[in-house]
């Protein structure tokens, strides 16, 4: 049993993607641009729960076609309070396909509000993206 007063299950939207770009800029402060995702998505992951921000890792996204479910097909890398996707990138520049992927995502897993974070940006505030369905 979750202890309400131990997580922050009563953000707002904005207030929680707030402090998910905190930690994001903690994490990226601490490491700096050039490792995988992977890298990124562990130590981000460990920075929310150290902030006590429920998150999960590479979180099953079921798809459904005409009677037909695809599971464990897709992956997405990390949900936060089942309330935030975050696709983690580690590229050049974010580009409309990374953006489209997580738009998806979000109509998929019916959740309302995702972040792209790049970590390869120089400043990781210019590598973010907030959206909303």
């Amino acid at each position: 049993m979750k202890v309400a007063t131990k997580t922050k299950l009563g953000l707002h939207d904005e207030e929680l993607t707030n402090e998910i770009i905190a930690a994001a800029i903690e994490v990226h402060r601490q490491l700096g641009p050039g490792l995988l995702e992977s890298a990124y998505e562990v130590c981000l992951a460990h920075e929310l729960s150290l902030r006590n921000i429920p998150v999960e890792k590479q979180k099953p996204l079921a798809v459904s076609y005409k009677g037909i479910k695809l599971n464990g097909v897709y992956r997405m890398d990390l949900v936060v309070d089942n309330r935030v996707v975050i696709e983690l990138k580690c590229v050049e520049k974010v580009l409309p396909v990374h953006e489209a992927q997580l738009l998806t995502y979000l109509k998929l897993a019916n959740i309302r509000v995702g972040l792209i974070l790049n970590f390869h940006a120089m400043r990781i505030m210019d590598g973010f993206r907030r959206m909303i369905l």
